[in-house]
C-alpha cells in the first residue's frame, strides 16, 4: 500500500485500444460499430459483446483515518469533492491486527473525534454525549445522503501487516474478532464488510511472513464463513508477476472462492528507495524498453492472476492518485541516474497527483502513464488522460471495476475520480 517498496503478452488490439484512449481519440468509441463490408451490420456488435468479458463498474476508494490530522482530509471532503457520487464502495484504512486479532487503529480519529457543524457532512455538529462520533460517524452521514455507497472497514496495510502471522495460526479466531469489532453495535450499520490488507502472505513486505502458501487462503476461508454472504470480504493483494515473485508465494487463486473481489496494487512498482535511479514509472500498465524489472507492470499481474484461473470479475484494477520522484536527474526520458528521493509534501519521494500537477506537469508518457521532468526533480504519475487508457484496459479485460489509493491526493472537485467514472 502507500509508502510501501514495490509489490515484487501483449496484444496488439490491446495496445492500439489503449493508446488511442490515452490520446483521447474516441475512448472505445468504435468498438461494435459495424464497417463498410462488415457480413451483418445488426448482428456483428451482438457477436463481439457476447465475446468480450463484460466489465464492472465498481468504483472503490480508500480513505485514511490519518487523513483527519495533517492533510486536513474529512469525510465531508468525499461529498464536496463530488466523490460521493462516483464512488460506489469507501475502503477505510486502516483497522489494525495485533495478538492475533482485529483491533481499532486510531480510536480518535475512527469514533472520538468531534465534529463542529461547519466540518460535518450534514451540516450538524456532535454533541458530547453523543454515543458515536468521529469519522464513524461521518461514514454513517455520508451514506444516508448517498444510499448507493457501501462502506468496507481494510485491516493491515504496510505498517500493520506482521500481525497476519500470529493471525493466521488460528484464523477462526481471528474472524470472530474481526466480526465482533466490524459488527460493534456502535458502528454495526456503518459498515459492509471487510477488506484484508496483508503484505505479504508468505513473503515479505515490512516484515517477512513465513506462514505457508495456505495460511492466506484459510484466513479468507474463516473470514467468508464468519461474515456470511451478506457481508462484503475483499482483500488487497500483490501485483508483483515476476518469476518467484510473490504471487507466486502463496494461493491467491485458492482464496479467489471467498473473496468478492481482489485489490491488485498495481502501484509502487518502482519509486526512489532505488535512491540513484533509474527513473521508472512507479504504475506502469504494461511493460516498456528499458523497464527495471521484469513483471512489474499491471498488465503482467492481471494476465499472471487470471492465468491462476482467477476470473477476470474478481479484479479491479489499481490507480494511485500520487506520483513518485526522484531529484539530481538530468535526463527527461525514463531511465535515468538520481541523486535521491524528490522533495514531498509529507514524505520525500511522493506527492499528491493535486500537487504534481502544477508543481511538475506530465510532459510525456511510457507504458500508459505520464511522467515529468522539471529542472532536477523527475516524477511519474496518472493523469486524466492517462486512466482514461486504463479504464479502456479494464473494460478490455473485462475486470469487475476500479480502486484507487487514496481520495485526499485527487483535486478539491475530483479530476481523477470524474477521469474513472
Amino acid at each position: 500500500m502507500l509508502g510501501s517498496p514495490p509489490p515484487h503478452r501483449r496484444f496488439r488490439a490491446l495496445i492500439a485500444t489503449v493508446c488511442t484512449a490515452v490520446l483521447g481519440a474516441g475512448l472505445l468509441g468504435g468498438v461494435g460499430t459495424a464497417t463498410a463490408g462488415s457480413a451483418t451490420p445488426d448482428t456483428a456488435p451482438a457477436a463481439a459483446a457476447a465475446a468480450a468479458p463484460r466489465a464492472g463498474s465498481n468504483v472503490v476508494g480508500y480513505f485514511t483515518n490519518w487523513g483527519v490530522y495533517d492533510r486536513n482530509y474529512h469525510v465531508k471532503n468525499i461529498q464536496t469533492s463530488g466523490s460521493a457520487a462516483k464512488l460506489t464502495h469507501i475502503n477505510y484504512a486502516f483497522g489494525n491486527v495485533t495478538g492475533g486479532r482485529c483491533v481499532i487503529g486510531d480510536a480518535f480519529a475512527d469514533h472520538e473525534k468531534t465534529y463542529t457543524a461547519d466540518q460535518s457532512v450534514d451540516g450538524v455538529a456532535d454533541t458530547w454525549d453523543q454515543p458515536l462520533r468521529g469519522s464513524f460517524n461521518q461514514l454513517r452521514k455520508l451514506k444516508k445522503l448517498n444510499p448507493h455507497l457501501k462502506v468496507i472497514w481494510s485491516f493491515g496495510g504496510w505498517t500493520w501487516s506482521g500481525g497476519f502471522t500470529e493471525a493466521a495460526r488460528n484464523p477462526a479466531a481471528f474472524a470472530d474478532s474481526c466480526h465482533s469489532l466490524v459488527e460493534d453495535p456502535r458502528w454495526a450499520d456503518v459498515f459492509d464488510g471487510i477488506d484484508i490488507d496483508w503484505e505479504y502472505p508468505n513473503a515479505c513486505g515490512l516484515s517477512c511472513d513465513t506462514s505457508g502458501p495456505a495460511a492466506f487462503k484459510n484466513l479468507m476461508s474463516a473470514l467468508r464463513a464468519k461474515f456470511g454472504s451478506s457481508n462484503l470480504v475483499t482483500a488487497a493483494i500483490t501485483a508483483d508477476a515476476s518469476s518467484g515473485g510473490k504471487i507466486d508465494a502463496t494461493d491467491y487463486a485458492g482464496a479467489a472462492q471467498y473473496v468478492d473481489w481482489y485489490n491488485p496494487m498495481t502501484y509502487d512498482f518502482f519509486g526512489a528507495w532505488a535512491a540513484q535511479g533509474p527513473t521508472a514509472p512507479h504504475s506502469p500498465l504494461t511493460s516498456y524498453t528499458g523497464i527495471p524489472q521484469q513483471g512489474f507492470n499491471t498488465d503482467a499481474a492481471i494476465t499472471k492472476l487470471k492465468g491462476l484461473g482467477i476470473p477476470s470479475g474478481k479484479l479491479l484494477l489499481g490507480i494511485g492518485f500520487y506520483g513518485r520522484g526522484w531529484t539530481g536527474v538530468t535526463q527527461a526520458a525514463p531511465g535515468g541516474t538520481a541523486t535521491g528521493p524528490a522533495p514531498g509534501t509529507y514524505e520525500q519521494g511522493i506527492d499528491d497527483y493535486k500537487v504534481l500537477k502544477t508543481k511538475c506537469p506530465a510532459g510525456g508518457t511510457v507504458a500508459g502513464t505520464a511522467y515529468a521532468h522539471c529542472g532536477t526533480q523527475w516524477w511519474s504519475y496518472d493523469t486524466p488522460a492517462t486512466i482514461a487508457g486504463k479504464m479502456a484496459y479494464k473494460n478490455q479485460q473485462g475486470l469487475g471495476g476500479t480502486f484507487f489509493w487514496e481520495l485526499s491526493g485527487d483535486t478539491a472537485n475530483g479530476e481523477l475520480i470524474k477521469s474513472i467514472s
